[in-house]
């Protein structure tokens, strides 16, 4: 599956709220990473570059790659961004969208370096 590196470097990314455990919507199961067996989490955030609207993306990141306080509007640096185009089919109807994943997700809040 193809794989698209995000370059964050020029864009402006904010916690929309903290981090939640990523479920299988049908069964309800606590999803982890195939390789690692980590948690999985997902992460919403604003991400915007610089003379455009603002975006919500959900962002999946293993729950060890999460580090300081994701309360809404916290700065954050996303490491290993990657974009996946994916299609399905559910209930009879053909989906398709980006799913966004990160290696970590890390709060730029001030005194996140004092904490550490």
């Amino acid at each position: 599956m193809r794989q698209i590196p995000v370059d964050t470097t020029t864009a402006q990314v904010m916690a929309a709220g903290p981090a939640e455990a990523k479920t299988n919507r049908q069964t309800g199961e606590i999803q982890t990473d195939r390789e690692t067996g980590a948690k999985l989490m997902t992460v919403n955030v604003m991400f915007a570059l610089e003379g455009n609207a603002p975006e919500i993306l959900s962002i999946t990141v293993p729950e060890p790659g999460i580090t300081g306080e994701l309360a809404m509007g916290t700065p954050l640096a996303l490491t290993g961004l990657i974009a996946r185009p994916w299609d399905n089919e559910f209930n009879g109807q053909r989906r398709h969208g980006i799913a966004f994943r990160a290696v970590a997700v890390t709060s730029l809040a001030a005194g996140q370096s004092e904490a550490a």
